[in-house]
Formats: C-alpha cells, sequence, structure tokens
C-alpha cells in the first residue's frame, strides 16, 4: 500500500486515510478488538469488513473532517489513525480523536507525536485557535503524562498571549508547542 507523507515526524508520518483494501482489513481488525476499542468508547459495536469498507469510503469522499493514518516512517507499516472532527469554524476549534491499534506500537510515544503533529497542523495551517481531546476515564496513561486527575477532555489552546497558566505549560510541554 502507497502512503502519502502529507506530515512527517521523527518515526512516523500522517498520511490522508483511504479505503484501501488494507486499511480496510486493518480498520476491521482493530474496530473489533477491546484493547483499542475500549479507549474510544465503541465496544458495543460490531464491525464487518463491509461496514468498514462504507465508513471509510464516506469519510473519505466527504473532505469536512481531517483524518489521517498513523504510518511507521521506517516500515510504511499503518499503525493507527488521528483526525479533526467537529470544526466550529466560527470560534477556530475542533475535536481530536486518535488510536494506535497496532499493539506493538502503544505506550511507546507513537501517539503523543502523532498528536503533536496533528497540532501543528491543526494551528498552523488550519488556523484553529484550540483543539479539544477527550478522554475516557481508562486512558490512564494520558493523565499521568499530563499530570491531571480524571476529567472527561482536556482544551489545547493556540495561546495568543504572553499569559500562561500551569496547565497551558504542561500541555505545551507534552507535546512541545512552544
Amino acid at each position: 500500500m502507497q502512503y502519502f507523507r502529507k506530515i512527517v515526524g521523527d518515526r512516523i508520518y500522517l498520511s490522508p486515510r483511504g479505503a484501501s483494501d488494507e486499511e480496510i482489513e486493518k480498520f476491521t481488525e482493530w474496530m473489533n478488538d477491546f484493547q483499542v476499542t475500549d479507549y474510544i468508547n465503541k465496544s458495543e459495536q460490531i464491525m464487518t469488513a463491509i461496514g468498514e469498507k462504507e465508513w471509510l469510503e464516506n469519510t473519505a469522499r466527504k473532505n469536512e473532517n481531517k483524518n489521517f493514518n498513523i504510518i511507521d516512517l521506517n516500515s510504511n507499516k499503518l499503525i493507527g489513525t488521528i483526525g479533526l472532527e467537529k470544526f466550529n469554524w466560527t470560534s477556530r476549534n475542533a475535536v481530536l480523536g486518535i488510536f494506535i491499534g497496532d499493539k506493538n506500537y502503544r505506550n511507546n510515544g507513537y501517539g503523543t507525536e502523532a498528536i503533536k503533529l496533528l497540532l501543528e497542523f491543526g494551528f498552523k495551517y488550519l488556523n484553529l485557535h484550540s483543539i479539544r481531546l477527550s478522554l475516557l476515564s481508562v486512558n490512564e496513561l494520558y493523565f499521568k503524562l499530563l499530570g491531571i486527575q480524571q476529567e472527561q477532555s482536556i482544551l489545547i489552546e493556540k495561546i495568543l498571549n504572553d499569559t500562561e497558566n500551569t496547565d497551558d505549560k504542561k500541555i505545551k510541554s507534552l507535546f512541545d508547542l512552544s
């Protein structure tokens, strides 16, 4: 499968998500894996290859969301997905969604790198002012990394002036948004 290097990081790159046979197979596998779906609140769903193909084709056709595959830079292996959705262009904000589907890449910083790349894209190229990342209480790793108590979501804002609160500094530090 050929992927396109839209946004390149140190270990991964983000490629626009499509609906290839490989993507359909991988996403169907991941959407039926409780280790993935428990973290994205979709464990009650049963996903077939036909249903996943239809969903991927529809989201690839519509350009309202900015969805990307997360690809290992060295092996060109599809390891997960990340995207921005629920845009409010008047307020210049969006919601970020992510999961690392390949279990061999989980808890190794690939998600953090993907978030960093997508935040830069959202703030620099889409001119967003804020991006909300919703976390379920089962996702303890990010709460630990951010040094916050379990909450439903965090707001990552583009700092438009010189004043910053402590949470802004934690988030900017974690994702290197200085």
